[in-house]
């Protein structure tokens, strides 16, 4: 099969190391050079992703950011041909699932949006690998929702990867969970780590601040195109954790243990429910 990756950031290089792994020839393209070269150093590509090789490829996986990925599709869609697969990784769904869908009915390709559950904290060609996907989940998005033989398609297709399950949902349902799932936690972290007591930590942290604070280490330009691409679901869970941590603050404030003791077991309850 001939793949080709649009990005070797750590989720692409590690989709470019996972199919050279797998034995398929892998073009990519990246805006560094360097890294492009570095990657082909390692063997994880073996060519560019050309106005000449788009058209060889029956596998592409949009792996930058959500408007520089729908943005190359709309120039190069006119070159994909018509029986490949076009599968972007993007971390919100409506955006590019909105402008990709039409190019794939009117170019006769198909595109699916993919979300893998997967990463890092840590970004770059040089953090990737070819097992950082085992075992994971992938999110899908597909132009038809029970389109059986799409589906087992698309899974053929990533078998390279190794993903433990899949998950099928619509555009507006993936970016509605995604903002509690994934964004939240990386604001709440970020947020967390800019207290002056967090300079002196050392000697008194251990694994609950370390858990806390993983994510604070970020990429900010591609979170931040994310957040506000998907500003209406991640308000509506900012607002709610507002109120949430107002309530504890006036409990506190005020020395209600009992109204405290409440929210604590409220929250522990509530821990138990979702994770079954």
């Amino acid at each position: 099969m001939n793949v080709g990756i649009l990005g070797l950031g750590l989720i692409g290089g590690s989709l470019a190391r996972s199919y050279a792994m797998d034995g398929h020839t892998v073009c990519a393209a990246e805006h560094d050079e360097q890294m492009l070269s570095f990657a082909m150093l390692a063997g994880a590509v073996h060519g560019k992703l050309t106005e000449d090789t788009i058209p060889q490829c029956d596998l592409i996986l949009l792996a930058i950011y959500p408007e520089g990925s729908a943005a190359w599709l709309e120039r190069n869609a006119h070159l994909v041909k018509k029986d490949a697969l076009v599968i972007d990784c993007c971390g919100i769904k409506r955006e590019i699932c909105s402008r990709c869908f039409p190019l794939a009915e009117e170019y006769g390709f198909t595109f699916v949006g993919g979300h893998p559950m997967a990463g890092s904290q840590f970004s770059g060609f040089k953090y990737s690998r070819a097992d950082l996907f085992v075992g994971a989940p992938m999110v899908l998005v597909p132009p038809v929702f029970d389109d059986i033989s799409l589906l087992n398609r698309v899974k053929e297709a990533l078998k390279p990867c190794g993903f433990g399950s899949y998950s099928v949902t619509t555009a507006e349902d993936h970016d509605r969970m995604i903002a509690f799932t994934s964004q939240m936690p990386h604001i709440l972290s970020n947020a967390f780590i800019k207290s002056p007591t967090a300079l002196r930590h050392k000697g008194f942290s251990a694994g609950s601040y370390k858990d806390l604070t993983r994510v604070a280490w970020l990429n900010a330009p591609m979170w931040s195109e994310l957040f506000l691409q998907n500003k209406d679901y991640l308000l509506n869970e900012l607002e709610f954790y507002i109120e949430s941590l107002q309530a504890y603050r006036n409990a506190i404030a005020s020395d209600d243990q009992q109204n405290l003791t409440q929210l604590l077991e409220d929250g522990k309850k509530r821990k138990e429910e979702v994770d079954g």
